[in-house]
């Protein structure tokens, strides 16, 4: 068995069990709220305008624009124009939130190789999403 599935099966079974899985869950969870409120309220009170470099200076998104826009909606409670921002960072947001909770050992059970073409598909997929979403036609 590789090294990282030894780890991802010690980290579901770490000392003090579910009860502390769900507490470091929770935990996370209020950051990310906390972290949330305060983009959404700083946002109110200056919007910088666009904050993509490259979008900036050629008019074209890269795969994490809308990224910082999930986080303002998110903090307004406005959860479908997260989604739709960029479904891709929320989804990834998640998984990071609920990590503790071990649902992640499928992960490392995946060979590097794998884990690369999953993520270049991701990027793939938030790439499109952000052509589409802010209408740049590729011709």
């Amino acid at each position: 068995m590789s090294t990282p599935v030894r780890a991802a099966r010690a980290a579901r079974t770490e000392p003090g069990g579910l009860g502390s899985r769900l507490l470091q869950t929770a935990l996370r969870g209020a950051g990310a709220a906390v972290a949330a409120l305060t983009v959404a309220v700083l946002h109110d009170v200056h919007d910088p305008g666009v904050l993509c470099p490259l979008r900036r200076f050629t008019g074209i998104p890269c795969p994490a624009c809308g990224s910082t826009t999930v986080f303002i909606e998110a903090g307004h409670g406005h959860w479908l124009g997260a989604l739709t921002a960029n479904p891709v960072t929320l989804v990834a947001v998640l998984g990071l939130l609920t990590a503790p909770l071990g649902g992640g050992s499928w992960w490392w059970s995946l060979t590097s190789r794998r884990r690369g073409l999953l993520i270049a598909a991701g990027l793939a997929t938030a790439w499109i999403w952000q052509l589409n979403r802010l209408g740049v036609a590729l011709s």
